[in-house]
This record gives structure tokens, sequence and C-alpha cells, in this order.
């Protein structure tokens, strides 16, 4: 294995000037995930990329329930000799709006990149691609399929992207994650679920002064709501409710008729997951007395990534790798959710956090360590030939089939 993880080192080593040119360019590129040209055009390069490694691509689209169209993912497949069957999986959207990449444009210093999605995750995206080509030029093909897939609505979370997600988990063992190491480098283990929980109030409207005692105020009974959902912080130690947005009202002559909150829910565990989850819509229920209603949307749930046994194996033989590559490369959970947790929702060992070490996601600062990427892209390739060897493969195929059973008796 040292002998093929210096092989690897050298060949990432070799083509790192291409990586960074190719980072500057999807980097100038607008993608947020409502800019379906600026996605696509991201799209476009990358499949070019993965062609030019003699990957079968399509580009199958993504389209979110209720939509009129949809954006076009990026799949590309290679078919090997071994028995694993691995699934790269990054995004090609970001939380920008366009003319962010015009206003902050891709910028070196001091051995970091800056711009808008160079971690989060164009950083990650050419990660896989420039592993992939490593293995190509060594010339693995211990595997019984390899597939990338670049989704194009992974920040708001993979609505257009879920069915095509499912059909790939049902297809593979394994998923690799490309969202960025953490800023310790630690790679990514678990991650919180989220929902964001949308609560509709109803009441009736009347002139403020003329006749309030006719009206309904549905700003005020949002604002107590406001006040009850922010109260559920606390009561299990790993959930987290955010009121991130409320609405109400137009005038304020009027009893305001109609008022909105979104809230962000998180937790570790699917058991409070769930129960915080009931917790709203039990708040709902009893607000929905004096002539209110409150109805309650779910928008993108993504459950609770718990690391599986299978998982632990996947991230078992990375320990090992990056050992031997003389990389300290810990584990975390993390509060942010992603692909992953659907994946390993389906029954995938799952790893994330495989592209480079990078920090500040979604803001100004968003920032690439250059210095990571030449070993960092060295470990996510040599983890799949690790993963592929003999003594490796049943062990995660095993874990994998296990983590399937587990998840069908849950879905």
């Amino acid at each position: 294995m040292r002998d093929t993880l210096e092989l690897l080192h050298r060949r990432v080593e070799e083509r790192y000037p291409s990586y960074v040119a190719e980072l500057a360019a999807l980097v100038a590129i607008d993608s947020g995930s409502g800019d379906r040209a600026g996605v696509e055009a991201v799209g476009d390069r990358v499949a070019t990329l993965l062609s030019g490694l003699g990957m079968t691509v399509s580009r199958p689209l993504c389209v979110a329930a209720g939509a009129a169209d949809g954006v076009p993912a990026v799949v590309g497949r290679w078919r090997g000799t071994g028995r694993l069957r691995v699934l790269l999986v990054g995004h090609l959207d970001t939380v920008f709006a366009a003319g962010t990449a015009a206003a902050r444009p891709y910028a070196e210093r001091d051995g970091r990149a800056t711009g808008p999605g160079v971690s989060d995750d164009k950083g990650g995206l050419l990660a896989g691609v420039f592993a992939l080509d490593a293995l190509r030029h060594l010339g693995w093909d211990d595997f019984a399929a390899v597939t990338f897939v670049g989704v194009p609505d992974e920040e708001v979370g993979s609505p257009g992207s879920r069915e095509l997600l499912a059909r790939l988990a049902a297809e593979h063992d394994v998923a690799l994650c490309l969202e960025c190491a953490r800023e310790d480098g630690s790679v990514v283990i678990g991650r919180k679920g989220v929902v964001d929980v949308v609560l509709e109030v109803r009441g009736r409207s009347a002139h403020a002064g003329v006749e309030p005692e006719r009206g309904v105020n549905a700003a005020v009974v949002a604002a107590g709501l406001a006040v009850d959902l922010a109260a559920l912080n606390g009561r299990w130690p790993d959930v987290t409710v955010n009121v991130g947005v409320l609405r109400g009202g137009e005038r304020p002559n009027v009893v305001p008729a109609r008022a909105c909150l979104v809230a962000d829910v998180r937790a570790a565990s699917p058991a409070s997951y769930d129960e915080a989850v009931a917790a709203v819509h039990g708040l709902a229920e009893r607000s929905s007395t004096g002539g209110a209603t409150v109805t309650v949307e779910l928008r993108a749930p993504a459950p609770p990534w718990a690391p599986s046994e299978a998982s632990r194996r996947v991230a078992a033989a990375a320990g090992d790798v990056a050992a031997r590559l003389g990389l300290d490369a810990g584990f975390a959970l993390t509060g942010g959710a992603a692909d992953a947790n659907l994946l390993a929702a389906d029954g995938l060992a799952v790893l994330d956090g495989l592209g480079p070490v990078g920090g500040d996601d979604h803001s100004l600062s968003e920032w690439l360590d250059l210095g990571s990427v030449v070993p960092r892209v060295t470990l996510l390739a040599g983890l799949m030939v690790e993963l592929g060897a003999a003594d490796r493969v049943t062990s995660v195929m095993s874990g994998a089939s296990a983590s399937r059973q587990d998840a069908s008796r849950h879905s």
C-alpha cells in the first residue's frame, strides 16, 4: 500500500496546478441554488472533466415536487473488475446570489484560496475529480462500480435530487461525500438531522380602530408561537430550534389575517428529532384556538445521520490510510446537514468531509487551505484503493448489508 500511496501522491502533486486552475474557473461561475444557468454551467465543466477520465457521463434532470422544470445533475460511471460499489457525492450549487463571483472573485493569499463556494463545495467537487484522475493514472480497477454524482440543489435540501440519490444509493455499498474537511482537519462521521418547519397562521382581518374585536390577529398568534418554539431549546440536549423567519400583516390599521413563521429544527439522534417535530405540531394545535388556525409544513427533511457500524468501518479504513500518509485526520460530528444524511438513511456506509480543509462556509470569508489539497486528494484516492482490497471489502460490504436491513426496518 505504501508504494501505491506514493504513486497516487506523485500524480496528485503533478496535477495540482490544474486543480487550482479549475478551482478558479468554477468559483468564477455564480451558481446559487436558484441560478439554473450558473448551476448548469458548473455541471458542464465537471461533466467535461469526468468525460476526460473515460467515465460514461449522463445529465439526469432533477425536478422538485411542484416545480415547473428542473436542473440537470452530473453522473459519471466507471465499471471495474472488483466487488465494491463506491459512490462519490458532491454538489454544484452554492448559497450565494448572482453577482457575488464578480464582486468577490477568486483570490489566493497566505496559502488560502477565497471566493464564493471555494470550500462548499467547488473545492470538494474537484477533490473527487482529481482523486479519480490519480486512480485512472494508476490503472486501478479493483471495484465493481465507481460513480461520481454532482447534484444541483444540495444547499436547499436537495428537493429535486432526492429521487436520484435514492436510486444511486440502491446501486452502491459506500458513499464518500465531498464536502470539505472541518477547519481542524477532521473527517465527518455524523451529522445532525434538520428540517425547515413552516407554520402558516390564519386569523381574520378587521379595521383596527373601528371594530378590532371582529378580527383575529394572526401576527399576535405567530409572535406567541415564536416564543414557544424558542422555549423548546434546552428540552433535549441535542436539539436546536431557531425561528429564522417571522412575517405578519401589511398595514398598522388592519388586524392581520395571515402570518408565517419558518423555524430551523435540528437534532443529533432520531428519537429527539422525532420528538422535537412532534412538539412543534403540538404547539401549532394549541395555537389553533379563538378563531385562529395554524398549519404545519415540513420542508426538505433530512434525518439525523448517526454513524452506523458500516460507516465506522469505512472511517477505520480512512484512519489507516491517513496514518500511512502522516496525516492527523480525526473524526467529528457536525451540526450541518448534507446529502450524507439522506444516503445514510437509505442504508449506505457513509463518510463525509473528504475534500480539502476549508472553513467559514456560507460567509464572505469562506476559504480553502491550498496546502491541504494534495494530501487530502491523496487520502481520498488511497481510501478507495483500501476499501477495494480483499481484506477490507468483505467487512465493509457485510456492514453495508446490515445497514440496509436496519434502514429498511425503520422506513
